[in-house]
């Protein structure tokens, strides 16, 4: 059985196992309580941060690592692009650029203004995060002005990596989508999938309608 440790970017995780029809379980992390005594969880990743997979002896960290060694070990799927398709490209980049361009960034934002004292918040570094993020995000808005979806005209894992970022972003101030945005986020979460992952991470659920007043 595929477990799948802690939500947060773990939903992408679980959005992915939703439209592969995959079995799994979710088991959750509590970040907010500490780590330090969850010994099962440290066991799969000692250094603390979700989220985390162990698939029969295999045990991964990453959130992205994590949706290509299923997409490969358990596809094919039309969610990745075979390599010799046109959509490969757009699919390679846009996956890996949802993380590493997008949420990363943002996240950084995000927990300053959260987290860091008052005086603090307002520094260079949360500012080149947030230019990061923006810079990223123009990468988005290009492909998205002739294409409906990251790879082109088909819905892919880089979707799922993209909209999570997006959202996070939306739902915690740090960005305000724009026309386009708003209905590219309204197609990937159209979706059964989506609905589904929703539904099984209920942490996860919770916070999106605590935003909502409800």
């Amino acid at each position: 059985m595929i477990t799948v440790f802690g939500e947060g970017r773990g939903f992408r995780v679980v959005w992915l196992l939703e439209e592969m029809g995959l079995p799994y379980r979710l088991r959750p992390v509590d970040m907010l309580a500490g780590v330090e005594n969850d010994s099962e969880f440290l066991a799969i990743n000692p250094s603390g941060f979700i989220p985390a997979l162990r698939d029969g002896e295999t045990t991964m960290v990453e959130s992205i690592a994590i949706m290509e060694y299923l997409m490969a070990r358990y596809g094919p799927t039309p969610l990745a692009p075979a390599p010799h398709d046109p959509a490969f490209p757009a699919y390679q980049q846009f996956l890996h650029l949802g993380e590493a361009g997008l949420a990363a960034s943002t996240f950084f934002v995000i927990v300053t203004n959260m987290l860091a004292p008052e005086a603090e918040r307002d520094n260079w570094t949360a500012r080149k995060a947030q230019s990061t993020f923006e810079s990223r995000r123009r990468l988005v808005a290009r492909q998205l002005a002739h294409a409906p979806y990251m790879a082109g005209e088909a819905f892919s894992a880089a979707d799922i990596s993209v909209t999570y970022a997006l959202q996070l972003a939306q739902r915690t101030g740090n960005a305000v989508l724009t026309g386009l945005e708003q209905a590219y986020v309204a197609r990937t979460t159209d979706r059964d999938g989506y609905r589904r992952a929703m539904d099984a991470c209920e942490a996860t659920k919770a916070w999106v309608a605590g935003l909502a007043g409800g």
